[in-house]
């Protein structure tokens, strides 16, 4: 038997151009996906504190964005290393 990778739909998340140059969004919102993955992954923030810093959020799109994140992580994973490169090339050049 040959496992088929289930895909999941997510209700609250979308991407837009024109917000955040197409980093995937809670919809509704321009809080990214990977704004909710660095407070969860990187801060070890739980998802009701997540609320706490986001009250105009509810538990159900902070869910929905961890599903998506772990469904997408190669690729949003990526797009963490690359922002903090460019971070750390900004800081080099502009650090006094």
């Amino acid at each position: 038997m040959v496992m088929q990778k289930q895909v999941v739909k997510h209700p609250y998340i979308t991407t837009k151009a024109e917000i955040s140059k197409g980093s995937p969004i809670i919809a509704g919102t321009r809080v990214r996906v990977l704004d909710i993955i660095i407070e969860y992954e990187y801060l070890g923030y739980s998802p009701d504190e997540i609320i706490s810093a986001h009250p105009h959020l509810i538990l159900p799109q902070i869910h929905d964005a961890l599903s998506f994140y772990y469904e997408h992580r190669e690729e949003l994973d990526q797009e963490i290393r690359s922002r903090k490169e460019t971070i750390a090339k900004l800081r080099k050049k502009f650090t006094s």
